[in-house]
This record gives structure tokens, sequence and C-alpha cells, in this order.
């Protein structure tokens, strides 16, 4: 290459991130000149797998076992492996259509496709999805370290066991403290890559939650202390065959990563590696998706809850019964304040992307970058400790906003194919992805409102 080559390509580059309003938080290069950037030599391989694989394993995972219990061993963990695979076909959708129209953010993507409403709809899901799932994180870390008293049952948090109950193991200063000590800090990088290092250790404790899992129930099955589990789903009637679809709400959720791909992508120094990325991300979820599946509906078996972590707070029969108890539930709660921040990252863009379209680029405006954050920050922490529980918001948010970025938007802008790049086959997964996450969902919906309409009569009764 020239010398008048590279110097036209580094101005380009250049301009590209101070004029163009689809450029990323951060860019994958840019020049050391260009004011409010520093050094940055691109994203790793290996940083990149971490981070999107944080993106992936989050709350989700907790109610994977229970679908297994809904469905049965078979068609539960043949569930998680297919929805793994529709993930990745549309994730597929997405790169492909992005490199072709060089797109550098999911909303972009979808506005290329179907104009600025488009675009709206993508990051208003975004905002619902992420922020909803903001908030289930921090309920769950104020339940597993501080306790909680939903459902007329006091389960004792982990701080609260150790220590008593004092005021600083309530929930409300737990919940500040972790949010000034770690959230607050973590959410300031401007740069995804920047939680590579956090990501891994949080992907490492979720490995730890799944071990502690299958050693407990290797060591019960030694002693004889698990049944064999039910292998197929219990259908008595039209409504328990309804029933069953209200599992694919939580695994679509547990797959979500769609909106972190393209700043991933854009960090990258060859951002073809994102193929290869998005594989071994998946692969390395799925792997522990279904061991935890299989041995926590193993290990419970009929008594698994719709959230597992829950059922670490009964007596497991084990020698150091009460210590594996609280190793589980404290790495996973740990696992989840390093989640926080990567979850948050696509909140703040698609944020400010919906109400400041037309603002220079978020990374050069440190005012407004600070007030998002604060903002975000504050609604997480209020909906933490105002929200008694929303799980059942959870399961709408999965059937609605979660099904639109995981599947709908990815094979709509397959079927529109601006660039004639998609294959029949492609069309016709996109169909197929369409048509099973619209009925999929519909039936989710219907169960779900039904089940709270009859609890709700039963109350009253």
């Amino acid at each position: 290459m020239t010398i008048g080559a590279l110097e036209h390509k580094a101005k380009s580059r250049k301009n590209k991130i101070v004029g163009d309003e689809k450029v990323p938080l951060i860019p994958k290069t840019y020049e050391a000149d260009a004011e409010g950037f520093d050094e940055f030599n691109g994203a790793s391989f290996s940083g990149a797998v971490f981070n999107l694989s944080t993106t992936i394993i989050g709350a989700g995972i907790m109610g994977l076992p229970a679908c297994v219990k809904k469905l049965g061993m078979v068609p539960g963990l043949l569930a998680i492996i297919l929805i793994a695979m529709l993930t990745e076909r549309s994730i597929g959708f997405m790169i492909r259509i992005s490199r072709a129209g060089n797109l550098s953010s999911y909303g972009n993507l979808v506005g290329d496709a179907f104009g600025k409403y488009g675009k709206a709809l993508v990051q208003i899901c975004v905002i619902i999805n992420n922020t909803g799932m903001l908030i289930i994180y921090m309920i769950i870390i104020g339940d597993v370290i501080s306790g909680t008293s939903s459902g007329g049952i006091h389960h004792s948090g982990v701080l609260e066991g150790w220590f008593g109950v004092h005021w600083w193991t309530g929930r409300t200063f737990v919940l500040l403290f972790t949010t000034l000590a770690v959230f607050a800090p973590l959410s300031c990088f401007k740069r995804i890559d920047s939680l590579r290092y956090t990501s891994a250790l949080s992907f490492g404790l979720a490995v730890v939650f799944l071990v502690i899992a299958v050693g407990i129930s290797i060591f019960k099955i030694a002693i004889g202390g698990i049944g064999m589990p039910r292998l197929f789903p219990i259908i008595t009637d039209v409504a328990s065959i309804f029933e069953l679809f209200t599992v694919t709400p939580v695994i679509v959720t547990a797959y979500l990563c769609h909106f972190n791909v393209n700043p991933i992508a854009n960090e990258l120094d060859d951002s073809s590696q994102i193929y290869g990325i998005v594989r071994t991300s998946l692969s390395l979820c799925a792997s522990v998706y279904l061991m935890t599946s299989f041995f926590g509906f193993l290990l419970f078996g009929e008594a698994t809850l719709d959230d597992v972590l829950a059922n670490f707070d009964t007596n497991l029969g084990i020698p150091f019964g009460s210590v594996l108890n609280d190793a589980v539930r404290f790495s996973y709660a740990a696992h989840l304040v390093l989640v926080f921040p990567v979850v948050f990252y696509a909140v703040r863009i698609n944020l400010d992307g919906l109400i400041f379209p037309s603002s220079r680029p978020l990374v050069l405006d440190n005012f407004r970058f600070a007030a998002i954050t604060i903002v975000l920050i504050g609604v997480s922490y209020g909906g933490a400790n105002y929200i008694p529980s929303i799980w059942d918001i959870f399961q709408f948010t999965g059937a609605t906003a979660a099904a639109c970025l995981a599947f709908i938007f990815p094979a709509s802008i397959a079927l529109r194919d601006r660039y004639n790049i998609a294959t029949k086959r492609d069309k016709i997964l996109a169909v197929f992805m369409i048509c099973l996450a619209v009925f999929a969902n519909v039936v989710a919906i219907y169960s779900d409102t039904f089940a709270l309409i009859k609890k709700s009569i039963g109350k009253r009764d």
C-alpha cells in the first residue's frame, strides 16, 4: 500500500469518527489526534468471546432447569440446543447484512431496512428488555446477599446468615454500596472491550456455580439420593399443551445477545473474526446451559423452582451443605454484578440514539454520557428497591421485546434483503423463525395472562 493510500485511509477514518452519527460509542480505530480518544489497537478474540458470553449468561440461566422440568428432560435439552442453533443463524443474518451495508449498530441495521421507525423500534426494544434485565440483576443480588420475604416465607441472605440482621446487611444499603462501588465505576467505561477482564471473571464465576451443582449431583447419585428424572412432559389437556410454550420466552432471553454483537465487532482489529467469536460464545454458553439444566433438574426434580437459585436455600442432605449453598449463591450473585455493566452498555447507546439522534457522538460529549449513565443506574436502583417481584413482567418482556430482538428483526432484515445476499434457504429459515417466534410467544402470553387472572381470582375467593 502506498503512503498516499495510507494517508487517505487515515483521513477517511478520522472524518468518519467526527462526522458520522452511525459510528458506535467507541470506534474500532481512530487517529491519535482525534479529540476525545485514546490509543486503542483493537479488541482481542478472547476478550470479545468473554464479553459476548457474559452478555448471554445472565439471569436466564436460573430459569432453564424449570424449563426442563416443564418440558421433561429430553424435550427440554433439545429445546435449548434448537434455540442456540437458531440464535447462531439469526446473528449470522445480522453480521452478513451489516458487512454488506457497512452498518455499525443493530439500530442502524434495522433502520437501513425499514427506515427511522424501524430503528426507533429496535432501540425501544433494547431499552425495555435490558432495563428489565438490569433491575432483575439487582433484585437477585439483593435477594441473595440480604434476603427476601417474597411469597410470605423469609429466605435469609448470605450476609444475614453470617452476621445476623443489621442495617448494613439490609437490602437498601447492600444495593447502594454495590451500585456506588461496582456498578457505577464499571459502567463509566466507554469501550466494551475494557470490560474483558471482568467478563472473563464473570464467566468463571458462572462455571463455579455449575461445577458445584454438578459435584453435588454426582455425590447424591453415588449415595443413592437422586431418583430417575422425568423424561417427557405431563400432558393432561389442551391447556397443559399451551403451558409448555411458556418456556419459550425464558430460553430465548437466555441466549439474547444481539444488541452487543455490532459494538463488539466494531472494536475488533479484524472484524471478520466476529463469526468465530459468535460460534465460540454460543458453544460455550450452550454447554453451560445444558449442564446446568440437566444437573439442576436432576438434583431437585419436581421440587425445582422457577428460580433454581432459590433451591439452594434448602437442606441439601450432604456434608457441608450450608457452605455449598452459600458458595453457589454468592458466586452467582458476583457473576450478575459483573454482567451488569456489559448489558448496561447497550442500554446507554440505544437510549442516547433514541433521544439524541442528531447530536454529536456520545463518546465526545462527557456531560451527556455522564447524565445518561446516572439516570439509568438510578432507575435500576429504584426499580430493584420498589418492585417486589418482576418475574411475571420478565416473562412478558421475553415474549415481546426479546423475541423481536432475537428472531423477528433479524429474520425480517433477511427477507427484506436490500443487498441481494440472502439465499432461498435463508429466506425459508427466516419465515420459520418469524412464525415460530410469533406463535410460541403469543401462546406464552396467553398462558401467562390466563394463569395470572386465575391466580388473582383464587386470592379473592
